[in-house]
């Protein structure tokens, strides 16, 4: 059976239904047909139209600030781009050891290498060692490649407290800017 002869069928069985009708049913079957393709109509085509159109004109206001925030914030960043780094001071025995003074820790030994530092420290609170580990980070560029934490071998060390052996190393452009 073709598809021809299905849609004939359905379209006589459709003749036939339409022609049993009377004049008024007809004019409600057809004011009810128009209602119904004006409803799937709308809520196909139009309905979401609207509703993302709605939602574009309540975003638009805060598309815009990011769009201000975007531009200020690409403006700020040419601006850093075109300035130069301030100048690092190089890694040398004095700064470590001034460092480490400065928050309270006190060196068995620092050596320099080369662009290497080997740093050893004993009894020192683990947090106070990570803050100054990260204080180099930022202000001077200073990396730790390797490093040995242990817990001191002492019958009962205070808690937290920590011997440390590091190796350190400045960034190569640190000193050179």
């Amino acid at each position: 059976m073709s598809a021809l002869t299905v849609v004939g069928g359905f379209k006589d069985k459709l003749a036939l239904y339409w022609m049993a009708r009377t004049e008024q049913e007809r004019k409600f079957l057809g004011i009810g047909g128009a209602i119904a393709l004006l409803a799937l109509v709308y809520g196909v085509l139009l309905a979401p139209a609207l509703e993302g159109s709605a939602r574009l004109r309540k975003e638009l206001p805060l598309l815009k600030q990011q769009k201000a925030q975007l531009e200020a914030m690409a403006k700020t960043a040419a601006e850093l781009a075109g300035q130069t780094p301030p100048q690092v001071t190089p890694m040398s025995r004095e700064t470590i050891n001034a460092s480490l003074s400065a928050r309270g820790i006190k060196p068995e030994s620092v050596s320099i290498t080369g662009e290497y530092a080997k740093v050893q420290v004993s009894g020192v609170a683990f947090s106070t060692l990570v803050a100054w580990l990260d204080a180099q980070r930022l202000e001077h560029r200073i990396s730790v490649l390797e490093a040995a934490i242990t817990v001191p071998t002492t019958a009962s060390p205070p808690a937290g407290q920590v011997d440390a052996s590091m190796t350190l190393r400045q960034n190569a452009d640190a000193g050179s800017r």
